[in-house]
């Protein structure tokens, strides 16, 4: 067996993130290709939110090491303000020093063959910096989603921090990979020479996620709403919902739904009094619902109930698919999706077989679409995921593209000592 450190900060007893799911399953699969796993997180403490409950869903074979680390903005903030140096890249840097002193001391006793930092914490990539100074490991850095849009981060100060590291990355790392094919046409633009090392290993499902749960999906009661279902955060930018309530609103209006004929539920939205301030304005709070999180395998049961799950990507996140889309996939449910139909998650939809897809901001097209979904989502008529596209989103198979992609790395480390 091969050793990787895999460097993230998004790691069980973290609590907020369904990028926690990516890192898990190179934990969990990795090793039947060839690989054991050891964790370089940071200390509990770090994080805003924890649920110790995460920590049964870390494999008994992966070996974690949690450095010292504090969030800037909590632990050294004085009257609700903090020195910026304290927060760039971002409010985690003093993670770096002893996840540095961690990672070396492992690869001194030779516990590590590779290295593979994920974001989207920049501080994580950081260490796979110093780490591939120091020690002369392969290292892949795991972008998954790109580091600097066009629109992010907004402020100058960080953008011009993040760059810095964007930089180092991709001067240093063997190979980066990308989530999503747009984000690494994004980099081949923005790092012509590194072309050659540039990745996609998409996220995906994890089957065992799905385990005992019957895919026979119960015939709603009589007369009950169709339940159209979107589970995650609603970024107000990247997945700004008013043409959506305004397409509700206008049908509403026209007497073609109320809140017995169809329930929004828009579960751990975040930015809850925003959104229920334009519901209650639209009048549209009978229909549309906000409720609280719920633990990882119910809110996959609900995916499973409902008639139809949203999707909501804006223009601006036309490189990057989400990756509840292959949770979706795989929940076999319709999919309503609201996202530019020349981004990549619309191209990931149409290959899949899906055609429910209107513009995230045409408030005519979404209403058409809505009024589809009214009369279709209880025939069964609606397209799904096909049986390919399911299979291939499977996190075992994703695992599978990293570890092909850590053999080569380190063969090439060994071709080129040896000569």
């Amino acid at each position: 067996m091969k050793r990787v450190l895999l460097v993230a900060f998004h790691f069980p007893p973290f609590k907020g993130s369904s990028g926690i799911q990516r890192a898990l399953s190179f934990c969990r699969y990795l090793p039947e290709n060839g690989w054991d796993v050891t964790v370089l997180t940071v200390h509990p403490r770090a994080h805003a939110t924890t649920d110790l409950k995460q920590l049964a869903d870390v494999p008994p074979s992966t070996r974690v090491v949690r450095a010292f680390a504090l969030d800037s903005k909590r632990h050294f903030a004085f009257r609700g303000r903090y020195l910026r140096f304290t927060a760039l890249p971002d409010q985690w840097i003093s993670w770096l020093p002893d996840a540095v002193r961690l990672g070396r001391r492992l690869a001194k006793k030779g516990e590590i063959d590779a290295i593979v930092s994920t974001y989207p914490i920049a501080t994580a990539h950081l260490i796979g910096v110093r780490l591939k100074r120091m020690t002369g490991l392969p290292w892949v850095a795991d972008f998954r989603d790109s580091m600097i849009d066009p629109e992010f981060p907004e402020d100058p100060v960080q953008r011009a921090a993040f760059a810095r590291v964007e930089r180092q990355v991709m001067e240093s790392a063997d190979r980066a990979v990308f989530a999503a094919p747009g984000a690494m046409r994004m980099y081949r633009q923005r790092y012509p020479s590194s072309e050659a090392r540039l990745r996609v290993i998409e996220n995906g499902y994890d089957e065992t996620a799905f385990a005992g749960f019957d895919d026979t999906r119960l015939t709603p009661a009589t007369g009950a709403p169709v339940t159209l279902l979107h589970s995650g955060l609603i970024y107000p930018s990247e997945r700004d919902p008013t043409a959506f309530f305004d397409a509700l609103a206008e049908l509403k209006r026209a007497g073609r739904i109320d809140g017995g004929r169809l329930q929004v539920v828009l579960r751990a939205s975040g930015s809850v009094d925003l959104f229920s301030a334009m519901t209650r304005e639209r009048r549209i709070d009978d229909i549309v619902s906000f409720p609280p999180p719920l633990p990882y395998r119910e809110a996959l049961a609900e995916m499973l109930a409902a008639d139809a799950l949203l999707v909501l990507q804006a223009r601006n996140c036309n490189h990057l698919i989400p990756a509840k889309l292959y949770e979706c996939f795989r929940a076999r449910r319709p999919v309503v999706a609201l996202t530019d139909p020349a981004g990549d998650t619309a191209d990931k939809l149409i290959a899949a077989g899906i055609d429910t897809i209107a513009s995230l901001d045409n408030v005519p097209t979404i209403r058409a679409l809505l009024e589809r979904v009214l009369r279709d989502a209880r025939s069964e008529s609606l397209p799904i995921a096909s049986d390919d596209a399911v299979h291939a989103a499977d996190r075992r198979s994703r695992v599978r593209e990293l570890a092909a992609l850590l053999d080569g790395v380190v063969a090439q480390r060994n071709r080129a000592s040896e000569s």
